[in-house]
């Protein structure tokens, strides 16, 4: 399965719509347009298809998962441990 079709499956799934998808990708600092993502979602044998590179579906899962979960937490730094003397 290609990049492509997993971003067309992602996006079927999720009911998603090219706008959705350029906030995602700007959740994980990835900057696109609807333009290029059309290019994407074309067949292939359309004379503008464009491969989806694996940065792209990268950033996009990443993005995903800040869209569904919400922002990690800051961490926190760990406490030291007292030794025992």
């Amino acid at each position: 399965m290609s990049n492509n079709e997993v971003m067309k499956k992602l996006r079927v799934a999720l009911s998603l719509r090219d706008d959705d998808i350029v906030e995602i990708l700007k959740l994980a600092n990835f900057r696109t347009t609807k333009t290029e993502l059309s290019a994407i979602f074309r067949s292939e044998d359309h004379p503008n298809y464009v491969q989806c590179k694996d940065q792209l579906l990268r950033n996009f899962l990443n993005g995903l998962v800040i869209h569904l979960r919400g922002p990690m937490p800051p961490k926190t730094p760990k406490p030291e441990r007292k030794e025992n003397s």
